[in-house]
């Protein structure tokens, strides 16, 4: 087994409000072999900001985009090049890990190339529950791409650094889907832990609240669908370039009745949109 030591990387845009909670979930892992590789993407120093809430040791590392507004990906990739552990692991700057994460999935990324786990999402404003990615459990199950590309939650694999790809800096929406389908075709399947250890806030003012936000992604999967019919997004499998396909179709038609239901002032993001399906389809 390779070593488990995990480098946390944080892109860091206008996060000056959120990442110290994103920090301090850190420091409140029972898994201690980590270091938070925390990447500027709007040209100012975060490490004041940490200090002044008593965040400030070795395992924290400043490094930067040396661009304001780079995007996501380029900053993900930025803390690739500075991390130094043999695990990596994304944590956006307005989420949190549960204590357990890391001792949890570290062990598990280490033997099989990667780890998931289920995930929270969570109104930011109060901190009320209002969802989960899938039905919380004890143990373990397998994610396979199929089960993958059927999800509407952001999902965060640990993935050790050997068999991470870079995230690729031209998909600006959902950058961590490729992501994730790229480390699905590296490695075909790999053990998900069923209990909901990422944190994924919804928080007014972010991007998944913003008034373009249907626009966005509309853009984005249309570019993904012309990478994938080009260059194929360098992923192998041909079978899976045809699946991933059409999972991005079908998410363009959920997408356009999100647009619709926003329009119409019966939902605010689109994960409130997803639970009023659920809800509706419960019903």
């Amino acid at each position: 087994m390779v070593g488990c030591g995990v480098s946390v990387i944080i892109p860091a845009h206008k996060a000056h409000d959120t990442i110290a909670r994103a920090v301090a979930s850190l420091a409140a892992q029972r898994w201690t072999d980590w270091e938070a590789v925390i990447v500027s993407d709007d040209g100012t120093d975060y490490r004041p900001t940490l200090a002044s809430t008593g965040l400030a040791e070795s395992r924290l590392v400043f490094t930067d985009t040396g661009r304001v507004g780079a995007g996501a990906p380029a900053a993900r990739n930025a803390g690739l090049r500075a991390a130094t552990k043999p695990l990596i692991a994304p944590l956006d700057a307005d989420d949190r890990f549960d204590p357990d994460r890391l001792a949890l999935l570290a062990p598990l990324a280490a033997d099989h190339g990667a780890a998931a786990d289920n995930v929270a999402v969570v109104r930011d404003r109060d901190g009320s529950p209002l969802s989960t990615l899938f039905p919380p459990g004890d143990g373990t199950a397998e994610l396979d791409a199929e089960t993958f590309l059927a999800t509407s939650v952001p999902m965060f694999f640990v993935v050790r650094r050997d068999r991470a790809p870079r995230w690729e800096e031209d998909v600006n929406f959902c950058d961590d889907v490729v992501f994730n389908v790229q480390v699905l075709d590296r490695l075909g399947r790999l053990p998900l832990v069923r209990w909901p250890l990422y944190e994924y806030r919804q928080r007014e003012g972010s991007i998944t609240f913003s008034s373009d936000s249907g626009d966005r992604a509309e853009r984005c999967y249309r570019h993904v669908l012309a990478r994938l019919a080009g260059d194929g997004l360098g992923i192998a499998d041909e079978s899976l370039r045809r699946r991933f396909a059409a999972a991005i179709e079908a998410k363009r038609a959920l997408n356009a009745a999100y647009e619709a239901a926003h329009k119409a002032g019966r939902c605010a993001n689109f994960q409130e949109f997803m639970a009023l399906q659920e809800n509706a389809l419960a019903g």
